[in-house]
C-alpha cells in the first residue's frame, strides 16, 4: 500500500512537472484575431470604432453585466478618448485609451485589465474597402506571461476570445448595414 501511495505521488509530481514544463514553452506573446466583411463604407463604420462611447451599441462585453459601472474621460472620440468599466465576474475592471486613429482605416487601443487578471494588451480594429465591402478586423495582441501560459495550456483563449471577436463583429455588422 505504501509503495503504491509512492508510485501515485510521483506519477502526479511528474505529471504537474510535464505541465509547467509545456507551458514554459508556449510563446511568450499572444495575436487574437478576426475579420468579418460588412456591407457598408469605412467612413459609417469607423465612428463607431474610434468613439469608445459607441462600443455599447455594438461590443459583446456590454451586455454580460447590466449594473456594470462605465466613465468616460479625455477626447469625445479617437486620440486620446478613455473607457473605463468595472462590473461583476463577467467583465471584470479595466481601462481603454485611444493611442492613434488613421481615420477612417485603423484604431489602436491600449487595454488594460486590473480584474479578476492583470493584463496590458494593444487592441487593433481596422477598416478595409475590399471588392465593393468593407472589412473589418479586430485584433488583441500582448504579452504572454507564464500564468497565461499556463491556462492557455488547458483553456483554447484563441477559441473563447476569437468568439467574443466575432459575435462583436456580427452585431456591428447590423448595426452598419441598416
Amino acid at each position: 500500500m505504501l509503495r503504491a501511495l509512492a508510485i501515485l505521488g510521483i506519477v502526479v509530481v511528474v505529471a504537474i512537472a510535464a505541465v509547467l514544463i509545456y507551458a514554459a514553452t508556449k510563446p511568450d506573446t499572444f495575436r487574437v484575431e478576426r475579420s468579418l466583411a460588412m456591407n457598408a463604407p469605412p467612413e459609417k463604420i469607423f465612428p463607431y470604432i474610434t468613439g469608445l462611447k459607441r462600443w455599447q451599441e455594438w461590443s459583446p462585453y456590454e451586455g454580460r453585466d447590466p449594473a456594470m459601472k462605465r466613465s468616460y474621460s479625455g477626447a469625445e472620440s479617437g486620440k486620446g478618448a478613455v473607457y473605463e468599466w468595472d462590473g461583476d465576474k463577467n467583465v471584470g475592471k479595466g481601462r481603454m485609451e485611444v493611442l492613434d486613429e488613421t481615420p477612417p482605416n485603423k484604431v489602436v487601443i491600449k487595454l488594460d485589465f486590473i480584474k479578476p487578471f492583470e493584463g496590458h494588451n494593444t487592441a487593433e480594429l481596422t477598416v478595409q474597402p475590399k471588392g465593393g465591402q468593407t472589412v473589418v478586423t479586430w485584433a488583441m495582441y500582448g504579452p504572454s506571461p507564464f500564468m497565461s501560459k499556463l491556462i492557455g495550456t488547458f483553456i483554447n483563449l484563441d477559441d473563447m476570445i476569437g468568439r467574443d471577436f466575432a459575435d462583436g463583429l456580427a452585431k456591428l455588422k447590423t448595426i452598419v448595414e441598416k
